[in-house]
């Protein structure tokens, strides 16, 4: 009895030891699972968050869409319904084959020919400026340039696209006509060239950035084949980068085209107000954009043939550049499936 009794003893530590130890195991256990379930708690939480923040910003996206859709349908037709009253008195023919332009000036005449020449004319020189110069400084600053001086010119790049085209204007009649009538004594101060010309120098941001996006996304894979092959940098620029490229950078001269056919004050400030069919750049023209300036500045009655022409000239502007935006859309595409 005795020694059972020592037994007893000895072993009751060692069972007390085991059920604290059993008790603290378990206590683990149930914290554990206790920590599982509020982590599950919150990941549920946050679930649920991202999921609302999600429809919150889709369905912004969404009304943005629906926003930007509303208002181009909006100016769709209130350019055709203003225009319709203008083409029930003067034939589409009329309007578009017409030399002479006189909506207000007795005998009045309606062909808009004289403000699309003078459009289109401006914008060529503008291109003509433009697209050359634009597209050599795209590829100087993706192949030529080192990091430290592209960062430095892209900037100033950017000041260029962001400075009013009011200031283009007075610069190009106050210091580029008469820089340019010292070489060209007959330039008249209000005329077709320096109103072309300052243009180039405007869009040339539009050119050179967007196509020097198209360039930098080329693989660089191209460019290693080619320099493996022997070619120079030159060679790899012009003969491998920029035909790959070629759909980006026909897109940037399109839009860049566009966005000169549609300016606004820089040709009624620096090109004049004479509706002219003339291909000559020396003498003053009005372009589309210029002449819908000067007849909303006037005292035209609301509702009369000569306010209704505002409209009628608007459309047919409308019309050109969504035409240029489906070229350059349509370019693109084919591209695109070529590289395919």
């Amino acid at each position: 009895m005795i020694i059972v009794s020592i037994g007893c003893n000895l072993l009751q530590p060692i069972l007390i030891f085991r059920i604290l130890v059993k008790e603290k195991l378990n206590g683990k256990t149930d914290m554990l699972n206790n920590q599982a379930e509020f982590k599950n708690k919150i990941h549920m939480g946050l679930s649920k968050r991202r999921v609302i923040t999600g429809k919150i910003a889709e369905t912004a996206f969404f009304l943005c869409a629906v926003i930007s859709i509303i208002t181009t349908v909006g100016i769709v037709v209130s350019l055709l319904s203003q225009s319709l009253y203008f083409f029930f008195e003067v034939t589409l023919w009329e309007f578009l084959t017409g030399t002479r332009w006189a909506p207000i000036l007795k005998p009045q005449s309606y062909g808009v020919l004289p403000l699309v020449t003078g459009t289109l004319l401006v914008s060529a020189i503008a291109a003509l400026f433009a697209v050359p110069i634009g597209l050599a400084t795209a590829v100087f600053l993706s192949e030529y340039a080192p990091d430290r001086v592209r960062k430095i010119a892209k900037p100033f790049l950017e000041i260029l696209a962001g400075i009013p085209t009011v200031v283009y204007g007075y610069f190009a009649l106050t210091f580029v006509t008469p820089k340019l009538q010292i070489i060209l004594p007959d330039l008249i101060i209000f005329n077709a060239l320096s109103a072309g010309l300052v243009m180039g120098l405007m869009i040339i941001p539009m050119v050179s950035s967007l196509s020097e996006d198209a360039m930098v996304s080329v693989s660089r894979s191209l460019r290693e084949g080619a320099y493996a092959l022997g070619a120079t940098r030159s060679e790899v620029a012009w003969k491998v980068v920029v035909p790959a490229a070629l759909s980006g950078i026909v897109a940037s001269f399109i839009l860049a085209i566009s966005r000169a056919i549609g300016e606004t004050m820089l040709v009624t400030i620096a090109a004049g107000a004479t509706p002219r069919m003339s291909l000559d750049p020396l003498q003053s023209i009005q372009t589309m954009t210029a002449f819908i300036v000067q007849l909303s500045l006037g005292e035209t009655p609301h509702g009369s043939i000569e306010y209704n022409t505002i409209f009628a000239v608007g459309l047919l502007l409308f019309v050109m550049t969504l035409s240029m935006n489906l070229i350059g859309h349509l370019i693109v595409r084919k591209w695109q499936q070529v590289d395919k």
